[in-house]
């Protein structure tokens, strides 16, 4: 059985709020322009509205801007939100239509495992991302170098640094 939504004619309509941070101001109007066109790209996705605001100023960020834009879509399956989702990381995610969405076993089972899947990958590169942190520590380490308050230093000019300073 299809978990396609059976109490609307039209699908299911949401609207995604997609934030994004960024200089320059022009760069993130055109981000946000092609995030959009490939959500409007998507299997089984139907582009009902956007609206991209005008990026502003961030405020304890100075030369750093944000904005958002509002994507209305229409889709046959709940999936597929779930999908774009995981896809794009809307801010925010709301179902305007229907009132009432009603699913099958496999139609959950679509979903959760579509969730299981993802974090699987999410997991298997922060497990990368972790053994190449280590990696580099390593390597650094064996070149005389450590990080300290996030900076890079030579062991030696840290070392050093400490004591000229307790002098």
């Amino acid at each position: 059985m299809s978990s396609k939504n059976k109490n609307s004619k039209t699908g299911i309509k949401a609207i995604f709020i997609l934030e994004i941070i960024g200089r320059p101001k022009e760069h993130l109007t055109q981000t946000l322009e092609k995030i959009i066109e490939s959500i409007s790209q998507e299997k089984g996705v139907k582009l009902i509205e956007k609206k991209i605001n005008e990026p502003v100023e961030l405020k304890n960020n100075k030369d750093f801007y944000g904005t958002f834009a509002e994507v209305e879509v229409e889709v046959e399956e709940i999936l597929q939100i779930a999908i774009l989702m995981f896809k794009y990381m809307p801010a925010n995610i709301e179902i305007i239509e229907p009132e009432l969405i009603a699913l099958s076993n496999n139609g959950w089972n679509d979903i959760l495992n579509e969730l299981a899947r993802r974090l699987h990958a999410y997991d298997e590169m922060a497990r990368v991302l972790q053994i190449q942190t280590a990696k580099l520590q390593k390597e650094l380490k064996e070149h005389g170098f450590e990080i300290k308050d996030s900076k890079l230093v030579k062991k030696d000019d840290s070392e050093n640094k400490e004591k000229t300073e307790k002098e």
